[in-house]
């Protein structure tokens, strides 16, 4: 499949390749090269490459070019698994529409249905959405898919799981049967394909990445090491890391909240993620991770597809994902648009049998070793330092046109962290 080269080559409105060139993108990544030429023509198409490639720009410039401003009714539909990736999607999405002139609304859970009702009857023309919220707008007659033209599955291995599938199979249901759909996601195993054509016609698969490995940026280290070591090693890697982000996944929405309470107590500058949480205040955290007012991250599975923070410098598996997919997107986190990242999996013999079985679904094997002797933390920190003095508050602020603002400041730092320089505002990647 021939690929272009520029963004020129594509034949875009003006307006589209304005916007384009403010968000100073100039040359296309692979999935972008391959799949937006096809997506122009019309035909259906299931993309696959991994985190940090550009897929959400490669179906984010066809539905710009496809929809007509002039047409007072939703024509798009993209559909993705978390209030987090809506939010993302619709930043990207929405600079495109108001080039165009075309109207976005955001579905998602956690806030109130009457904003959206009202955007909607206000002649939105493209809609990003989750599976649950946009199914109860169209059962309320709030949202009409009549005159739908493309329907996007964004992750769509999860999207077509058991957990989203039924809402997803119901929402399709209310689509017009000659709508152009695509499915893109980082990793695409074969039952996803199966069940895919169920629902695409003649589909064009443009494949990148063919397998689950990380890219190579992403140096992966593996530790064998006894569960009660677990947390002295983790506030070793916390009390030794850079300047960079670092992302901290559990497995369980109480697992999560307990652990970062442990790390808040201790004086670590942490945040949590997980499902539990109002969406104002999944706001808040992502805003003061994003700002660099709060450095660590923990959380669930939910910020493992679509969380899109520029220069995460580690990713920590402090407890294992259920599955390869799971893994590689946690890891995709990590060393994103070509920078260079880390991800540190922990491994008690509780663990074994499952990364066995993770290991064998991804096709290979990734190197592990002892946890280092003395490389814990019991009370201070092992290295031997003069402690920093507290830094004043550093306010944070959100400037997403999609949630409220937030602001936050700066938590002290544990005994032992050396200083750090004031966090300051990280631009994301551009190629989203």
């Amino acid at each position: 499949m021939s690929s272009a080269t520029t963004f020129a080559e594509f034949n875009l409105q003006p307006a589209t390749k304005a916007a384009i060139d403010a968000m100073g993108i100039s040359v296309p990544t692979p999935i972008q090269a391959q799949a937006i030429p096809v997506l122009m023509t019309g035909r259906d198409v299931i993309g696959q490459a991994r985190t940090g490639s550009g897929k959400t720009l490669a179906f984010a410039i066809p539905i710009a070019e496809r929809c007509a401003p002039n047409i007072r009714a939703v024509q798009a539909l993209v559909l993705v698994p978390t209030r987090e990736l809506a939010i993302q999607v619709g930043e990207v999405m929405g600079k495109l529409c108001a080039a165009r002139r075309l109207r976005m609304t955001l579905l998602y859970g956690g806030r109130s249905l009457a904003p959206e009702r009202h955007w909607l009857g206000g002649g939105a023309q493209v809609v990003v959405g989750t599976p649950g919220r946009t199914l109860d707008h169209l059962r309320q007659g709030n949202l009409s898919l009549g005159q739908l033209r493309i329907m996007v599955l964004d992750e769509g291995d999860e999207m077509l799981d058991r957990g989203f599938a039924p809402d997803v199979e119901r929402i399709l249901s209310h689509t017009p049967a000659q709508r152009q759909t695509a499915l893109f996601s980082a990793t695409m195993p074969d039952w996803v394909m199966k069940t895919a054509a169920k629902h695409l016609q003649t589909p064009v698969t443009v494949r990148v990445d063919r397998d689950l490995e990380t890219p190579p940026e992403i140096q992966h280290t593996v530790y064998d090491l006894e569960f009660s070591a677990k947390f002295g090693a983790l506030r070793y890697l916390l009390d030794h890391r850079g300047d960079g982000p670092v992302l901290v996944f559990g497995r369980t929405k109480h697992g999560v909240k307990k652990l970062a309470r442990q790390l808040e107590d201790l004086g670590y500058p942490v945040g949590a993620l997980q499902g539990n949480l109002s969406q104002n205040a999944r706001e808040r955290v992502m805003a003061d991770f994003r700002d660099g007012g709060v450095p660590i991250l923990v959380a669930t599975n939910v910020a493992a597809r679509g969380l899109d923070v520029a220069g995460i410098e580690r990713v920590i598996n402090y407890e294992l994902p259920e599955t390869a997919e799971l893994f590689t997107h946690r890891a995709g986190r990590t060393g994103r648009m070509g920078n260079e990242g880390e991800a540190v999996t922990f491994i008690t013999p509780e663990d074994y049998g499952k990364w066995r079985q993770i290991e064998r679904n991804l096709l290979h094997r990734l190197p592990r070793q002892a946890w280092p002797r003395g490389q814990s933390v019991g009370a201070p920190a092992p290295v031997a330092r003069a402690a920093p003095a507290r830094p004043a508050p550093v306010q944070a602020a959100s400037t997403s046109r999609f949630g409220p603002q937030a602001a936050s400041s700066a938590r002290p730092t544990a005994p032992g962290f050396r200083p750090r320089r004031a966090p300051v505002r990280r631009t994301r990647p551009l190629a989203l």
